[in-house]
């Protein structure tokens, strides 16, 4: 009987400070800004554009090379820790390394006074699917 009442409750409880807000499903699917999806619409239409050039210039070969680097670069990772994972090879291979947006250099947690530096063997747990949460808590 404590077991079952300890499985409804871990189903359904739900810690929004660590997790965030559960919206539900719909708010996965949808973008948050109407813009958003426009952009994202017109980037996809480019790419498609310039993979359909390179494959009449170069051949098939050339996009599946440039499809299995783009997957393995993006799964190169630093560990956790003090150093946050820079991913530079992926955003060479891809072009956005000229793309400077206000992500960038806004509201880096870094610069918070509720800062916490990140526990590594708890963010290594969390990577691993042995502990719950967050990799890195940023408050106290």
């Amino acid at each position: 009987m404590a077991s079952g009442g300890m499985k409804k409750e871990i189903s359904e409880t739900h810690d929004t400070l660590r997790f965030g807000i559960n919206a539900g499903v719909k708010a996965d699917l949808a973008p948050p800004h109407p813009l958003q999806s426009t952009i994202q619409s017109e980037s996809k239409f480019w790419a498609d554009k310039k993979k359909f050039g390179t494959e009449a210039i170069y051949g098939s070969a050339f996009n599946i090379r440039k499809d299995l680097d783009a997957q393995i670069l993006s799964r190169f990772q630093r560990p956790p820790g003090a150093l946050p994972s820079s991913m530079l090879g992926y955003e060479a291979l891809t072009g956005s390394l000229e793309d400077f947006g206000f992500e960038d250099y806004l509201n880096m947690p870094q610069d918070s006074d509720s800062f916490r530096q990140p526990d590594m063997h708890h963010g290594m747990e969390v990577r691993l699917g042995l502990s719950k949460g967050p990799i890195c808590p940023s408050f106290n």
